[in-house]
């Protein structure tokens, strides 16, 4: 990864910051985009350190819950990035009662989907200059139990956290199926993995209870990093697109997430949305 850079979210902690880790130890230099820039500094001191320089990290804010927010990430990055290679939309939200957004989103589907919908839209002229570049959407294998509900996007319906976020995560691989198709042919390759059930700060607004049975259970946030790394590294799957890792094992997502009417309805929503159209 020597001369590449890599804009990463939620690279301060979790899978995120694993992730950053073992992209710096291979020589790229890593944006780490974070809500939290104190906690991101924290990071990026405690991951130079562990690779004894080796790489280059630099923190900028990113938070996904407000589109000003991400357009201002997004017009600095395409300014003084002379390029991006990868793209990894890692970040995520799992809250147990109904929030929203600065623009009245329901905060899973604003933060997981719809702040990297914008964030992806306005990078890839960047990422297609610097071709052949890769795009990775973090999912999650129970987007299966979700169905797209485009009555709920601003919190209209009663709001269940677990349906809210399966929602969320079959957005994630539905963008990133109706990105590959739209990047035919432009040397960007656009794929989604699930790490698999790995314990994280995502569960901080569980219970207590709920939390202690995750952090026995699941998995370290090392091994979650091992198929977004894959993703953003393997020479095999350099021209690998519109495909749907489970871990580091290539799977079929639900037929949803498959279908191109679904894709490019959540896209045009979506794009309404973030105002690019």
């Amino acid at each position: 990864m020597d001369g590449k850079t890599v804009v990463l979210t939620g690279a301060n902690t979790g899978i995120g910051r694993e992730t950053a880790l073992e992209l710096a130890k291979r020589g790229a230099h890593v944006v780490m985009a974070c809500r939290d820039e104190a906690r991101g500094e924290a990071a990026r001191a405690e991951i130079e350190a562990a690779t004894g320089g080796r790489g280059r990290l630099e923190v900028r804010a990113l938070d996904l819950g407000s589109l000003d927010s991400v357009r201002a990430f997004a017009e600095k990055a395409n300014a003084d990035l002379p390029r991006i290679d990868v793209l990894i939309n890692n970040a995520g939200i799992f809250p147990q009662k109904l929030e929203k957004t600065a623009e009245g989103f329901e905060s899973q589907f604003g933060v997981n989907h719809l702040g990297h919908f914008l964030l992806t839209n306005l990078l890839l002229d960047k990422l297609k200059a610097s071709a052949p570049a890769r795009i990775v959407h973090l999912t999650s294998m129970l987007h299966t139990k979700g169905t797209l509900d485009f009555d709920s996007f601003r919190g209209e319906k009663p709001y269940k956290a677990t349906d809210a976020y399966n929602q969320s995560k079959l957005a994630n691989l539905s963008f990133s199926n109706e990105l590959a198709r739209r990047l035919e042919g432009t040397g960007v390759t656009s794929n989604a993995v699930h790490p698999g059930a790995i314990a994280t700060e995502i569960t901080r607004d569980m219970p207590w209870i709920a939390r202690k049975v995750v952090g026995f259970i699941f998995k370290n946030p090392e091994a979650g990093a091992k198929g977004p790394v894959m993703l953003a590294t393997e020479p095999t799957l350099a021209d690998a697109t519109g495909r749907y890792w489970k871990e580091t094992d290539e799977k079929t997502p639900s037929e949803e997430a498959r279908d191109p009417a679904v894709g490019k309805h959540l896209w045009d929503v979506s794009a309404e949305y973030c105002g690019l159209v």
